[in-house]
């Protein structure tokens, strides 16, 4: 139950047992806010430019700049509508979480990189959160969804892969991700020992839709990794894991400025938690709680690269 303290305070009636309830003061101008007009033109400026990074990532992936040659957007246009699919369905997977939980949520504000098309998206609560359950299950709704996508692209582009394919890549570029190359290795066999692999593009977009997926499951802020870390464990860890995780994000850049990049996102636009939900005693499940860390556990398998020692093992490369 809430209940106004007046203009500048809300008082939240928090379950905590039977014979003590818990309460909580907030002040109310914390109150999650509706999206402006402004906000909703600027929401569609940063889709524009997602496109346009999009199709940028495109015609890397095929040798060609697509902001000095513009003109070969059809060759560029597969991949970057395989990079947006996997961020709608992301967002679609928010949403409709969102909406079974009765939760309003903001006009995604999506994030563009050229070197993967999008960092993915800043979507803000614009109702009170009821408990860590549904923040939880909203965390994860997207991901869920966007990983699912990109693991099918993934899959069926290992499959379609053939020996003499239009688009060629080092077999080294298996040895990028743990999770990818595990997979490669699985589908594709002895192929991979050759020094150039045929693949289909959807294994390239699957790769890069594991990727953002990935980095949005980084355990930090508003990040879905950091609110599922606040909704099973609490804010005290989820802090904790915020700071370790730029941390990383500092060290890795010094090998890879795509993590100073997004290191430096999610310090001045993701680094809070999420504003604490109506009932912060009642955890997660453990059937979350386990879905949680099975989440944790894919975004490291997709980022952490393989070994020398492991590729070799796996005759990758």
């Amino acid at each position: 139950m809430q209940k106004r303290l007046g203009d500048k305070y809300r008082l939240f009636l928090v379950e905590g047992s039977e014979e003590k309830p818990v309460v909580i003061v907030l002040p109310s101008r914390n109150d999650p806010l509706t999206t402006t007009l402004a906000q909703k033109v600027f929401a569609l400026i940063l889709l524009i430019a997602t496109i346009g990074t999009s199709l940028e990532a495109g015609g890397l992936l095929l040798g060609f700049d697509f902001f000095a040659e513009p003109s070969r957007y059809q060759q560029a246009l597969p991949i970057a509508s395989g990079i947006l699919a996997v961020l709608v369905a992301h967002e679609i997977g928010h949403w409709l979480a969102a909406r079974r939980h009765q939760v309003r949520l903001s006009f995604p504000f999506l994030l563009p990189a050229v070197q993967i098309g999008s960092f993915g998206a800043i979507t803000r609560f614009e109702s009170l959160i009821p408990n860590r359950r549904v923040l939880f299950d909203i965390a994860v709704s997207g991901p869920a969804a966007g990983g699912i996508v990109a693991l099918m692209m993934l899959v069926v582009g290992l499959l379609l892969s053939q020996e003499g394919a239009l688009f060629q890549l080092p077999s080294q570029f298996f040895q990028g991700s743990i999770l990818v190359g595990s997979l490669a290795k699985v589908v594709l066999g002895s192929a991979l020992q050759s020094p150039v692999v045929g693949i289909h593009p959807l294994v390239a977009i699957g790769w890069l839709g594991l990727v953002i997926t990935a980095l949005n499951l980084m355990p930090a802020g508003q990040l879905d990794g950091g609110r599922i870390v606040q909704a099973i464990y609490g804010r005290k860890v989820a802090n904790r894991t915020t700071f370790a995780t730029l941390l990383v994000l500092v060290i890795v850049s010094l090998g890879n400025p795509l993590a100073m990049y997004w290191a430096i996102a999610i310090f001045f636009l993701q680094r809070d938690l999420e504003r604490p939900s109506l009932n912060e005693i009642t955890e997660p499940d453990d059937a979350r709680a386990a879905l949680g860390l099975l989440a944790l556990f894919l975004m490291v398998a997709t980022l952490i690269p393989l070994t020398p020692v492991l590729a070799g093992k796996l005759g990758i490369g």
